[in-house]
């Protein structure tokens, strides 16, 4: 069973007198265990795919399927309930709170589940120590590089030891060398089994994935796996990294 499965999936806004589509007739299947990246031009529906996947936001037409249950018409809670218990979310702004410490900040989804402070920051503890900053734990955001910021972000993500992973542009705002090993983190998060989902803007990143999606004019235009690519495929990267597209 897909993990993952988007059936004719629509998201319009009213522009004044206009629709806008931003997501136009989108179907997917993404399986447990896969890694896979949404690449696409400005505009092109890449943010607004990964907040319909994470259920940050419901489709207008169309049906989601997580783990099997249709969760599309789900209520605000229930979104929330979802989004707690299966996913986990990595933003390029990393989204700490400047006054807590590394440990804190990971502890955090823990509060709102009830867990006594004991547990939570143990928990917390070993996720960051997974993270290789088992040395950071009382350093606050303002005290560490993007990258430290970074591996903070991801094992607040993996606190609550969900399936899936929603990666934002988890490295935009890093030189290539932190890049590089925050992906070889979420290499290995996928290889202990979590499904990654991340939007990049980056090919090199992109093609550090197993699965590769394009999107243009808020549809799918290619999907390609990792050694698999097409000349189509191959070429949209090459315009992305070229920055030759509108």
């Amino acid at each position: 069973m897909s993990v993952i499965e988007l059936k004719d999936i629509m998201k319009t806004y009213q522009m004044g007198d206009s629709v806008v589509h931003a997501l136009y007739h989108v179907n997917l299947k993404i399986e447990p265990g896969e890694f896979t990246s949404i690449m696409g031009p400005s505009g092109s529906g890449k943010s607004t795919m990964m907040n319909i996947l994470g259920c940050l936001d419901r489709p207008t037409s169309g049906e989601y399927f997580l783990d099997g249950k249709e969760i599309a018409g789900y209520d605000d809670d229930e979104l929330a309930h979802t989004r707690n218990a299966k996913i986990g979310f990595v933003f390029q702004n990393f989204n700490l709170l400047a006054k807590l410490t590394a440990q804190e900040n990971v502890a955090l989804p823990l509060v709102y589940a009830g867990v006594d402070e004991e547990e939570r920051m143990e928990r917390a503890k070993k996720a960051l120590e997974a993270v290789g900053l088992g040395d950071r734990l009382e350093h606050k955001p303002m005290e560490m590089s993007g990258g430290q910021r970074q591996r903070v972000a991801i094992a607040r993500a993996l606190i609550n030891n969900p399936a899936i992973i929603m990666a934002d542009e988890p490295t935009g705002n890093l030189d290539t060398k932190s890049s590089y090993e925050i992906m070889d983190i979420f290499k290995k998060m996928n290889e202990s089994g979590k499904t990654v989902v991340m939007v990049t803007h980056e090919p090199d990143i992109a093609e550090q994935t197993k699965r590769i999606l394009v999107m243009r004019d808020g549809q799918l235009v290619s999907d390609e796996r990792s050694g698999g690519r097409t000349d189509y495929a191959a070429k949209e990267l090459q315009q992305m990294r070229d920055g030759t597209q509108s």
